[in-house]
């Protein structure tokens, strides 16, 4: 007996051909056997492709490996954004049955969606009916107190409404129910006027359910927390040094600012980083809860429990460097006016405009000689400056103030005529004589034979005076081009009038009554009369 061929069927109408041999019942010759020539039946076209059938059903099967067979109302899922549609984005629950969620829930302030297919949300199931699977990211609306249960249970987060301030804390409407929140529970900061949250709605977890329903306390405090552990965590799976976003000043110290970059996450912009301009103290730049942005520096896992993260910011990084395109905006010899930010012992710093700051060495201060820059400028002038050098590469500008005043030994000669008497200031001694300041930046020398020959000849003794003190001199000799004045002893403006006014008086009583030895004598009657003839016209 021989097996039929593998592809051979059975035609139902064919009682033959459906019947099974008898016993004793010769079979049907064989291919092999039959001398006549075997011809494949032909297969029925309406039969369907078993092995097509077979694949797929394997792939189905395959496809539904690890898909859950339900899910609970409550029951927190991650699911991937498959479609945006006009009013509801569906999202990839895990099961057979896709999810969906209301597309207002995932507008931004600015109405916004900032999702998109691809993404992965976590979200809550609040319904399973009629074969749908509604999410959510917080439970609302009327409901039983099993799913007060459920959402307690889950954590699932409620939307609730403050309706008013009590005693320690807040009344909150949720799911048609009245439940209490602790005033410390409704932020994570100190809250000072309770009143500003009332008439608001956020989004809760029950805390404690008891009497059935009856006594309900929800926490805010505890979702925020969770909300920020979220962003925290995503912030530091994204942020990259380099990254230039918005922050928020959140506190001053007097070493910098610190700044949140993310709901939890706050990072440290230094005191030198605030600004291309050289700051003093943080609150002449930045304000708290000011906006601004910054650049990452750095991220840095400390392993600390209580500050696990360090993140330094910088907000010069996020601005432009104005030393790139210095040359668009100065040039050498141009003539400015900047602020004094700074003095040195060589000199004083001078800022043009913030970032960009020059030096004036104290050769460059003034035509006059100055032991040390505070004795011509402070911090905070507004002075004139002349641009001598500029150089990008090493981020320097040189900078002169006297160019810019302009030079007072053009008319010397003119001003300081020879034989003229002056007072003066004495600027410094030294032993071979005084150097004496007529004006800013024409200092004349007095010298020490001088000095010692007014002495000897009996005149004021000079060297007692110390330097700061007045002196009258008188100009001697004048070289322009070396740029020096001799000067020499002049005598008193008073003495000068007084001798004037001794020979004027001397001079009507000699023609009419001389008289020996009391010329000093009269001349004093003369003015005792002349001082009560003025007291009687007054």
């Amino acid at each position: 007996m021989t097996d039929k061929p593998e592809d051979f069927v059975e035609n139902p109408d064919n009682p033959e051909s459906s019947t099974a041999p008898s016993p004793g019942t010769s079979p049907e010759p064989s291919p092999e056997t039959s001398h006549e020539p075997y011809e494949e039946p032909p297969g029925d076209p309406q039969q369907p492709d078993t092995t097509d059938e077979e694949d797929f059903a394997t792939l189905l099967e395959n496809s539904m490996t690890g898909v859950k067979d339900d899910l609970r109302v409550g029951e927190e899922i991650s699911g991937e954004i498959i479609s945006i549609g006009d009013q509801g984005v569906f999202i990839n629950t895990g099961t057979k049955v896709d999810g969906v969620v209301d597309k207002t829930e995932l507008l931004n302030e600015n109405n916004e969606m900032e999702y998109k297919a691809g993404d992965v949300l976590k979200l809550y199931v609040i319904s399973t009916d009629d074969g749908e699977i509604r999410l959510s990211r917080a439970m609302s609306g009327p409901g039983s107190e099993s799913r007060l249960y459920d959402a307690q249970k889950n954590a699932v987060p409620v939307e609730g409404r403050v309706s008013e301030t009590c005693k320690g804390g807040f009344r909150v409407a949720i799911m048609g129910k009245t439940a209490f929140c602790p005033v410390s529970q409704m932020d994570v900061n100190y809250i000072e006027n309770p009143e500003e949250y009332v008439g608001k709605d956020y989004e809760f977890l029950i805390s404690r359910i008891e009497s059935r329903g009856k006594n309900i306390v929800v926490s805010r405090r505890d979702l925020l927390n969770r909300y920020i552990e979220e962003e925290r965590e995503k912030f530091l799976r994204t942020a990259q040094p380099g990254d230039i976003m918005e922050a928020r000043i959140t506190r001053i110290m007097g070493y910098g600012a610190f700044a949140e970059v993310a709901p939890g996450v706050e990072g440290m912009i230094h005191i030198s980083e605030l600004g291309w301009s050289r700051v003093e103290r943080p609150e002449e730049v930045v304000s708290a809860n000011d906006t601004v942005q910054v650049a990452v520096l750095g991220i840095e896992h400390t392993g600390d429990k209580n500050r696990p993260v360090k993140i330094s910011l910088s907000m010069k990084s996020a601005m432009a460097d104005p030393w790139t395109t210095i040359f668009e905006r100065y040039a050498e010899g141009d003539k400015l006016r900047g602020t004094v930010t700074r003095l040195a012992d060589f000199g004083a710093f001078v800022e043009l405009e913030p970032g960009i700051e020059g030096l004036v060495h104290i050769s460059e201060m003034s035509h006059r000689r100055i032991a040390k820059a505070g004795d011509v400028i402070a911090s905070g002038d507004v002075v004139a400056v002349t641009v001598k050098k500029i150089d990008p590469a090493a981020r320097r500008i040189s900078l002169g103030m006297k160019d810019a005043e302009g030079d007072p030994w053009v008319d010397i000669e003119k001003n300081y005529p020879i034989g003229r008497h002056i007072a003066g200031r004495i600027e410094k001694k030294e032993k071979f004589g005084f150097f004496i300041e007529l004006e800013p930046g024409i200092t004349g020398l007095l010298p020490a034979s001088k000095i010692r020959d007014a002495a000897e000849k009996g005149g004021k003794d000079v060297d007692q005076l110390k330097p700061g003190d007045m002196i009258r001199v008188v100009v001697d000799t004048i070289d322009t081009a070396g740029r020096k004045i001799s000067l020499g002893l002049g005598g008193s403006p008073d003495e000068d009038d007084w001798k004037a006014y001794e020979k004027e008086a001397r001079q009507p009583e000699a023609k009419q009554q001389p008289q020996s030895g009391g010329g000093l004598g009269d001349l004093a009657e003369k003015l005792k009369a002349a001082m009560q003839d003025r007291r009687q016209d007054e």
